[in-house]
């Protein structure tokens, strides 16, 4: 298992925490598991620059009106 650290957050208004408290029991979760939940998620996703600067690093792709179409009627299906 890897190292873990202890976080701490101050001044999280009360509706806030009650809100989340709520969201942690329906999912069957404590606060703190929830918490940690969303902090891993949040921690795993690119920063929209990233994004963009690996897109633009990425071969264009061609495509016509036409392949778009095609496209869109596909996943009507």
């Amino acid at each position: 298992m890897s190292e873990t650290t202890i976080v701490q957050v101050r001044d999280v208004p009360a509706e806030a925490v009650e809100t989340l408290k709520a969201r942690a029991s329906r999912k069957g979760q404590s606060l703190t598991a929830y918490l940690r939940e969303l902090i891993l998620e949040e921690a795993s996703l690119p920063e929209l620059e990233e994004v963009m600067d690996q897109l633009a690093e990425d071969e264009p792709i061609d495509y016509t009106a036409e392949d778009l179409r095609e496209f869109m009627a596909d996943r009507r299906r």
